[in-house]
């Protein structure tokens, strides 16, 4: 493996986020101009808008399951966890995997929409076929890993922007902070830059011991985890998932050949880095099948 690079200075590829955005401005001024200039405009319009502008699209992604759809898709949930990131996406949307019965799970789907949280909603088991064949992965490949894996891929594989956002089901920012803009200027200025996350649990020492490098609020470093992610979809949007690492055997034996190994696998072959955020952090919470905790989780799924 090549040894990884340290960040010296502006590189010389920002020079050409600003010259496709026409000013020699930041990306966070550009960002806020833009928001203004998009606010209450409908998704596609956010698209078509971006795509003019030639300002970076972000879409938003979360995923369920039968264990906690009732709390991803509860009134409010949804929407707080989407204002909390700050960000103008171009769509929003939820990945439903694995549920018992559709009906009850869509009706609530259909109603998010309803309410404006939500733009669309996928079934993982309609797409993965499609998906797996995008990205040259046999399914019998996960060995138990196939349910921990499908929706991320399915996700990818339905986005169309540049960037993609997801948060695990049990996973979520703490609170409002605006920091995918400044993400964005940092990956579009240096092609080893693919992907970025908030602090995991308020665990910034450990984010720093595991980084080799840091630039204004962000540590540089490698791996790479499924509970937050803001992916470059240039790259992750490949056919990449079928490379291995040894340092990548450090994930749950559990889960077999899971997404979140392949994609630490080809980031460390390939000396790709990730990005992530020091001063703000996601909150990550195991949702309990049963009993009062599950109940109080439930009534208060953001606690």
């Amino acid at each position: 493996m090549a040894k990884p690079a340290t960040f010296e200075g502006k590189a010389a590829g920002s020079l050409v986020f600003e010259t496709r955005l026409g000013v020699a401005t930041t990306t966070s001024n550009t960002h806020k101009a833009w928001f203004s200039s998009t606010n209450g405009k409908s998704p596609a319009e956010r698209s078509k808008c971006a795509r003019t502008e030639m300002v970076p699209t972000v879409d938003f992604e979360t995923k369920c399951y039968d264990n906690d759809w009732e709390i991803v898709l509860g009134k409010g949930y949804l929407r707080t966890v989407v204002d909390r990131c700050a960000h103008d996406f171009s769509r929003r949307r939820l990945i439903v995997n694995n549920v018992k019965a559709r009906g009850p799970v869509e009706a609530a789907a259909k109603a998010a929409i309803a309410r404006g949280d939500l733009d669309e909603y996928l079934f993982a088991e309609d797409r993965a076929a499609a998906a797996l064949e995008f990205f040259q992965i046999e399914k019998s490949s996960f060995g138990r890993g196939y349910l921990y894996s499908i929706s991320e891929l399915v996700g990818l594989h339905a986005s169309t922007a540049d960037y993609l956002l997801h948060f695990a089901s049990d996973s979520y920012p703490r609170r409002r902070h605006q920091w995918v803009a400044s993400a964005i200027e940092l990956m579009e200025s240096r092609s080893d830059f693919v992907v970025a996350n908030l602090c995991w649990n308020k665990r910034a020492r450990a984010a720093r011991a595991e980084s080799f490098d840091r630039q204004g609020e962000f540590f540089i470093g490698y791996g790479f985890s499924d509970q937050c992610y803001l992916a470059k979809t240039s790259v992750f949007r490949a056919p990449i998932y079928n490379e291995h690492n040894a340092a990548s055997e450090r994930y749950p034996d559990y889960a077999d050949e899971l997404f979140e190994k392949r994609v630490d696998a080809y980031m460390r072959n390939h000396d790709l880095k990730r990005l992530t955020y020091g001063s703000q952090s996601y909150r990550h919470r195991n949702i309990p099948k049963s009993g009062i905790k599950r109940a109080w989780r439930r009534l208060w799924p953001l606690a």
